[in-house]
């Protein structure tokens, strides 16, 4: 009787709520951020009292909390004041001057735009709204960006407004334009890494919401820390609880033990952040050489790169190779040569996709 006991009944689950183990959801308190969500409120807080607000330049490693922090500051902000409109964008999808204020004017209410009409006239109607109170613009992932002249725009067009950027990269600022720098004029903001006492607070908030009381075997969960910690990336460790969520639940197990979090564990490896069509045709070109050319150094496939036309400094170069690794399309193996230090490029075979 003990053994059925142990088992799930039908109809049963593990799970309370997925919503919790979701990377975009927000919840209200935000372990470790609290300094960040002040220098972001801040920044702020001049449009509260009718004057021009701060710009902030926000970088950090992937998956440490600066898009879940914006957002709950954008989120209390409105809960506060109808006065500032809040506005957020992700350039991954919308990577066009285009796109941008098109996305824009939806958000502001704009319901039936043409798509032969110009990015000028997408700016009057933004101006015509936004110009009559103030606005917070968030423009997240903006390494992804094709060009900056909707930046410029904003800088110049806009009356009282927040601008923020959000990237992985502190050396994206120099890609911006000279003539968008000497407006922008920003203040910089570094988000650290999470330590280990911050993940295991966020991911046992994430686990209490999202599974049933008592199903979690205490040293499992711990294995998810330690592994979240190793990789850096709060994704990683809610992509782990939900997997051994999952596979504890295929076993009709009412507890999550140590075997089903060495399986996802396991699997772990084919966790990528972003699908390869969701990359840029850029990184596309790039991944699609070192595909071709796998186990070759990066020098060498920058020379490959040059030969086919490609107009892309090494440095920029350098850095789209590790937005790949990042989104593990690639692996790299750093090397030492006579020549110096250099990094081996390996293709990552296909795996499976598991996003948030």
């Amino acid at each position: 009787m003990p053994l059925f006991q142990e088992m799930l009944k039908s109809g049963e689950s593990l799970f309370r709520d997925t919503l919790w183990l979701s990377y975009d959801f927000q919840p209200k308190i935000l372990y470790g951020r609290e300094a960040e969500q002040r220098q972001f409120a801040v920044a702020i807080k001049p449009l509260l009292e009718g004057r021009n607000g701060r710009n902030l330049f926000v970088h950090g490693a992937p998956g440490i909390g600066k898009t879940t922090a914006c957002k709950q500051v954008l989120r209390e902000l409105e809960e506060t004041s109808d006065e500032v409109i809040p506005l957020y964008v992700n350039c991954w999808k919308e990577n066009t001057t285009f796109k941008i204020f098109y996305k824009i004017c939806q958000d502001l209410g704009h319901k039936f735009i043409q798509s032969n009409q110009k990015s000028s006239d997408l700016l009057v109607l933004i101006q015509q709204k936004v110009n009559k109170k103030s606005a917070v613009f968030v423009f997240d992932e903006i390494d992804k960006l094709e060009e900056y002249d909707f930046l410029y725009a904003f800088l110049e067009d806009i009356y009282r407004k927040s601008i923020l950027v959000i990237t992985n990269y502190r050396d994206s600022y120099a890609e911006l334009d000279e003539r968008v720098r000497s407006r922008f004029s920003p203040e910089f903001l570094f988000f650290r890494p999470y330590n280990e006492a911050e993940i295991a607070a966020i991911l046992k908030q994430r686990r209490d919401y999202a599974f049933v009381a008592g199903c979690w075997e205490e040293e499992a969960f711990k294995e998810i820390v330690e592994k979240c910690l190793e990789s850096k990336d709060i994704r990683v460790g809610l992509y782990l609880m939900q997997e051994a969520g999952n596979l504890a639940e295929e076993k009709s197990s009412r507890k999550i033990t140590a075997a089903p979090v060495a399986e996802a564990i396991r699997k772990v490896d084919d966790f990528r952040i972003k699908p390869r069509e969701g990359l840029d045709s850029e990184l596309q070109t790039i991944l699609s050489l070192v595909r071709d050319h796998t186990g070759k150094k990066i020098g060498d496939l920058h020379a490959l790169y040059a030969e086919t036309g490609g107009g892309m400094s090494y440095k920029s170069f350098q850095r789209r190779i590790m937005k790949l690794e990042e989104g593990r399309f690639i692996s790299t193996d750093k090397i030492s040569t006579r020549e110096g230090n250099t990094s081996i490029v390996h293709y990552s075979m296909e795996k499976k996709l598991t996003e948030f």
